[in-house]
């Protein structure tokens, strides 16, 4: 026993001290991690990434994705209401911010597709945001431009600098409310009124 305890007292003279950037060298390296996250104590999301970098060191702590990361973000009963990938992605801790990098593909609950290079999931501030060039396919309607903005459900959202798109006109009579009653407007029919008046 006094062996044992004598040579674990003895100072190792051949380790070598390593300094090391904790910008740039991550304290935690996972590979084919699968993860819960909460939100206020409430799970919200479940990843799944090929590999994980933890730079809690950092001035800034973020994990880093570098091979991409494949998100589902959950309703409070369990339902999946959006899935999120990318090809890179990271998760400054301090910030609540998640950024996401390359091929940026979202599907929310609704059946919406969202497609750019880069997004910002902002935790904190309870919102999506981008300033790259975004499209958004719902049904048959295709919306394109620069700048866009969600809740986090990604239900409510708009684009700042709409660039083409297409959204399919309707030739159906459309119901419109009138002093609570319920009126149904052929499409041309206005039209139609207005020349006869017109002759």
């Amino acid at each position: 026993m006094s062996l044992f305890f004598g040579s674990c007292n003895d100072r190792n003279e051949s380790l070598v001290g390593v300094n090391y950037d904790p910008e740039e060298v991550p304290t935690m390296v996972t590979h084919s991690s699968s993860m819960l996250i909460s939100d206020s104590g409430v799970t919200r999301y479940r990843m799944i990434a090929d590999e994980w970098r933890v730079f809690d060191k950092a001035q800034d702590p973020y994990n880093f994705f570098p091979s991409g990361a494949y998100l589902e973000r959950f309703t409070p009963d369990f339902d999946i209401e959006a899935t999120i990938e990318a090809d890179t992605a990271w998760n400054y801790i301090d910030k609540d911010l998640w950024k996401l990098k390359s091929n940026v593909h979202i599907e929310n609950m609704q059946g919406d597709v969202f497609d750019t290079q880069e997004l910002f999931i902002d935790m904190a501030n309870q919102k999506v945001y981008s300033d790259a060039y975004i499209e958004i396919k719902r049904g048959e309607t295709r919306l394109k431009g620069y700048g866009f903005e969600s809740n986090l459900e990604m239900t409510e959202y708009r684009i700042f600098r709409p660039h083409d798109g297409l959204l399919p006109f309707q030739d159906e009579p459309v119901a419109r409310e009138v002093n609570d009653s319920t009126a149904v407007v052929e499409p041309d029919s206005l039209g139609m009124q207005e020349l006869n008046k017109m002759k």
